[in-house]
Order: structure tokens, then C-alpha cells, then sequence
């Protein structure tokens, strides 16, 4: 593909970053240039198999990283168009308030952004309208101020979360209606409607959704922003590095490698990399040239420093009475994210999973022998399953980074037990109360097809920080507008930016960044 043609804007990357900026940028009417690595999702049945998505991981992106001891290891990547939102569970909640301070956590401290809660709070309204995000603002305690509420009502629970809602709320606790995009319209009982996009089945959490009913990025930005004229699509492009002028200060060409495996050369007046927080450090410090020896952007040498990925824990209690639920992805806990009454320090927040089923159980099943009783077979056992999702905070640790080696492959160093304290007291918590949950009380089983199969350095759904953003060109890469110090011309809108990422799924947080540089983007072309 020859193209001698000069855009306006390049956006590398299609997912909650990269897509929903060039949705935003669409309606300017300036040339727009999408480049993305992968192609479109096949459509087809195995978007729904659970051995297809979790056992074999047919559409993980069939690469190697490395980690600090130099051992390959398989990463939870997906280069489709719509990024990893194609496989996301849509939980798309707001940072809260004081995650955008300075947080003292039992390992050390959380840094403070350089915005406010009150500056991303108008975006985070419009992240939500635009992603079609059911929920109720009011029910969490630990929620910010909202400009508005959600513009669609909270998905129901089904009756056997409705009965886990109301235990936690005898024991004094606030469970709430989990934030989450899909496009659904329900009943009076809560059942999807004769013209629902979303059928509320069992397949939203770490599956593609096979009838465009999750609100993933290619389906709510990407094919709405290619309408318009002025936006092309590249797919098949796999942007290898950046090149700037001889002042080192302007990126004059976007070289890619595409899908026939030829090379070619894009121009922009401004380029913005959205790639991931990973694959993004990676081509940054790719890029290093004579006036960028340590890579683009990275005069501070923080670029691929400070990654952080949550302390995640995938969790799966066995109910005494059946559990038929469908879309299980309703309810979310969040009384212990930042304290409790006998630890000083942020804990995190539960929440539910998608429903487990035969074939995840038996993909399960030798980490699992001799935990559950012999008496209760695996099927018997996905129909009492209720699966939990904990998620607690982990800390922007210089040491752990992103390199490259002189091959170019993808090192990541990662301390896995990097304020993990919180997270253990909150497992902790949790099986402590499953006897008032109506639970069997010595089964809370680690769900680990859910994280990478038990390797915590694979589980890369949520990174973020490896490009932060700052005032001070000195310890950070990039401005408040999310563009590089060093460079006139270039921004990053995935979860590279964040300089913490609390303990909620970024996803919305990247969103309404998007939204935010957007206009700010918006307003530099006119």
C-alpha cells in the first residue's frame, strides 16, 4: 500500500484509548489516519467456548515476552480491532476521589495525579453515555460526585445474586449494582427485551461478544468513527518505530509493517500512540535516535518504568443451593477499598466474575485436585459456583519496567509480591464471611483461568504506567494533555499515562482520558 498522502492526526492503536480518541476527533473534520496491528475478530462459534477463549487461548496474539530471569512467557494480549476491550468484562468504573491523591499503602505510597478527580469527573459522565454503561450513582459509598447519572439503570440480579446482595447487606455492608457497558434493555424482571441487543447470557466476561451487544471499542468507536469521510483504517499495521526531524523535536514519520509484509512510511501534523501500556513503552524506547538515545519521550527515563497491573485475585465459592445464574457480572463490594476497621490501609474491592462453567472447571481441574469434595463432580460443581473477582492496588515501582533486548523482544520485570497485604486481607474477609453467604465455608478455590493460568506476570488485562504523565518533564514523560515533553507532536492515550491505577479496572478511566486529550486535540487543529 503505497500512501503519499499527509493526515491531520495518526492514531496508533484501536482500543478504550486509541478508539475512542479518533471517535472523538471524527466529527473535526480533519484527516484521520487509524493504524492497527490486528484485524477485525473472526466471527464464529468458538467466540462463545469457554475451552476455545480460557483453555487453548485461540485469539491470545501468539507471541512470547520475557520476564526479569529471562523466561518466555505467553502474555494476556489481544490485537484485534477494539484492542483488549473485545475481551474485557466491561466493568467500567471511576477512579475514586482519593486515588487521585497521595494514598499511603501499607508497601509505600500510591502518587498523586496531577489532576483532580473534578477535572476528569465531566468526562467520566460522557465516558459513560458513550459506552452505554448501566449502573445507579448514589449506591457505592466510596464513589465520587457524579455530574450525572448513568443513562441507563443498574443490570438486575438474578435471583441468586439478589440473595448474595441482600446477606451482604444484613452483615451491615453496601454491596452495589456493578457499572457495566453493555447494550441491553430489560423487563420489569430484569429479562432482556424481544429487541435487547444483549441477551444477558453467560458469555460477556473474557469472551468476544459474538452480537455487538458489549460496549468494546471497535462496536461503540471505531466502526462509528470510519463513517465519516475523513477517517481511514489501516489493519495489518504493526507500527515498528517513530522518526523525528533533525531537531529530534517533531515525529515526521509513523513506520509500520504491514500485513503483505511490506514497509511503509505515514506522516501527521500530531501522532498519538495507544498501543497498550506494554507494546507503547516498547516502541518509544524502539525509536531511540541521536536526540532520543534512551527512546522517544524519554529524557526522564521513565518511559516502560512504574508498570503496574493490580494485585488481582480470581476467587470461585460453591453455594449449598444451586446457582442457575446467567449474567452473573451484576454486584460489587467496595466498604474495604480504602481502610477497615482493624487495617489503616486501602484493601481494594470485590466483585462479581462471569459465571463459571463445565468446560473452565475442567480446564481447572489438576490445580485443583484434592481441594473440593470427591462426592461433587465438576459439573455439579459449575452449577454451584459463584465466582468473585478481587482487585487491590499494586504500587508504580521504578524497578518494574519494560525493556528491550538487542533482538527487540519484550522484557517485563515485575515484583509479584508488591504490596500484596491488602489484597490477602480481603481474600481473608471474604471466606470469612461465606458461611453467612450461603456458601460452603472451606471452598474459596483460585480461579486462575481467569489470571493466565496462576502465572501473575502473563496477567497483563490491566496495565497501565509505563509513560506517566506530570508537571515535571524531570520525573515523568508526559504533560497534563498527555503529550511528550520532549516532543511538540506526540501524545499517548491508553492506561500508559496513569501514575497509580487504584484498585477499579481502568478501562473508563483511559476512556474519559481519551475524551478529555481529544478535545484538547480538537482544539490545537482549529
Amino acid at each position: 500500500m503505497a500512501d503519499d498522502q499527509h493526515y491531520d492526526v495518526i492514531v496508533i492503536g484501536t482500543g478504550a484509548g486509541g478508539g475512542t480518541l479518533a471517535h472523538r476527533l471524527a466529527p473535526t473534520g480533519k484527516r484521520i489516519l487509524i493504524l492497527e496491528r490486528g484485524d477485525y475478530l473472526p466471527r464464529e462459534r468458538d467466540n462463545w467456548e469457554s475451552t476455545a477463549v480460557f483453555v487453548k487461548g485461540k485469539y491470545r496474539a501468539p507471541e512470547f515476552w520475557y520476564d526479569k530471569h529471562g523466561n518466555a512467557f505467553p502474555p494476556e494480549v489481544n490485537y484485534y480491532v477494539g484492542g483488549n476491550t473485545k475481551f474485557y468484562g466491561a466493568a467500567l468504573f471511576r477512579l475514586r476521589p482519593e486515588d487521585f491523591g497521595e494514598l499511603r499503602h501499607h508497601d509505600g505510597i500510591s502518587p498523586a495525579w496531577p489532576i483532580r478527580y473534578e477535572d476528569l469527573e465531566p468526562y467520566y459522565t460522557q465516558a459513560e453515555q458513550l459506552y452505554l454503561v448501566h449502573g445507579r450513582h448514589g449506591e457505592d459509598p466510596t464513589e465520587g460526585p457524579a455530574g450525572g447519572q448513568y443513562p441507563y439503570p443498574p443490570v438486575e440480579h438474578e435471583p441468586r445474586i439478589q440473595q448474595l446482595s441482600d446477606d451482604l447487606e444484613r452483615k451491615g455492608l453496601n454491596p452495589f449494582h456493578l457499572p457495566i457497558g453493555v447494550n441491553l434493555t430489560q423487563d420489569e424482571n430484569g429479562r432482556a427485551t424481544h429487541d435487547s441487543v444483549c441477551i444477558r447470557c453467560d458469555r460477556v466476561d473474557g469472551f468476544p461478544c459474538l452480537i455487538g451487544a458489549k460496549s468494546d471499542a471497535q462496536v461503540i468507536c471505531v466502526d462509528p468513527a470510519l463513517t465519516y469521510d475523513n477517517v481511514t483504517m489501516v489493519t495489518g499495521a504493526n507500527v515498528r518505530r517513530l522518526e523525528t526531524d533533525p531537531t529530534g523535536r517533531t515525529v515526521t514519520s509513523v513506520v509500520a509493517e504491514l500485513g503483505d509484509g511490506s514497509t511503509e512510511g505515514f506522516s501527521a501534523d500530531i501522532v498519538v500512540v495507544a498501543c497498550g501500556a506494554v507494546n507503547s513503552a516498547a516502541l518509544l524506547l524502539r525509536s531511540a535516535n541521536d536526540k532520543h538515545p534512551g527512546g522517544l519521550a524519554n529524557s526522564s527515563d521513565v518511559v516502560g518504568r512504574h508498570y503496574m497491573r493490580h494485585n488481582n485475585l480470581a476467587l470461585m465459592a460453591v453455594s449449598k443451593e444451586p446457582n442457575p445464574t446467567k449474567f452473573q457480572k451484576t454486584l460489587a463490594l467496595n466498604d474495604w477499598y480504602l481502610g477497615a476497621d482493624d487495617w489503616d490501609f486501602p484493601l481494594g474491592g470485590i466483585q462479581m466474575l462471569g459465571k463459571s462453567d463445565a468446560d473452565q472447571i475442567h480446564g481447572e481441574a489438576p490445580r485443583w485436585a484434592g481441594a473440593v469434595a470427591p462426592d461433587m463432580p465438576f459439573e455439579m460443581l459449575a452449577h454451584h459456583a459463584v465466582d468473585f473477582w478481587l482487585c487491590g492496588e499494586d504500587l508504580p515501582l521504578a524497578d518494574s519496567r519494560v525493556t528491550l533486548d538487542r533482538n527487540g523482544d519484550i522484557h517485563l520485570a515485575l515484583d509479584e509480591k508488591n504490596n500484596i497485604a491488602g489484597l490477602e486481607r480481603l481474600q481473608h474477609k471474604l471466606k470469612g464471611m461465606l458461611g453467612h453467604l450461603g456458601m460452603h465455608e472451606h471452598h474459596l478455590l483460585p480461579h486462575s483461568i481467569y489470571l493466565h493460568k496462576g502465572m501473575p506476570i502473563g496477567a497483563t488485562a490491566h496495565q497501565a504506567g509505563t509513560v506517566r504523565f506530570g508537571t515535571d518533564p524531570g520525573s515523568s514523560a508526559l504533560d497534563v494533555d498527555c503529550k511528550a515533553h520532549d516532543l511538540d507532536n506526540l501524545y499517548v492515550v491508553d492506561t500508559s499515562f496513569f501514575p497509580s491505577i487504584g484498585a477499579v479496572n481502568p478501562s473508563l478511566t483511559a476512556i474519559a482520558n481519551a475524551l478529555r486529550v481529544g478535545d484538547h486535540i480538537a482544539a490545537r487543529l482549529r
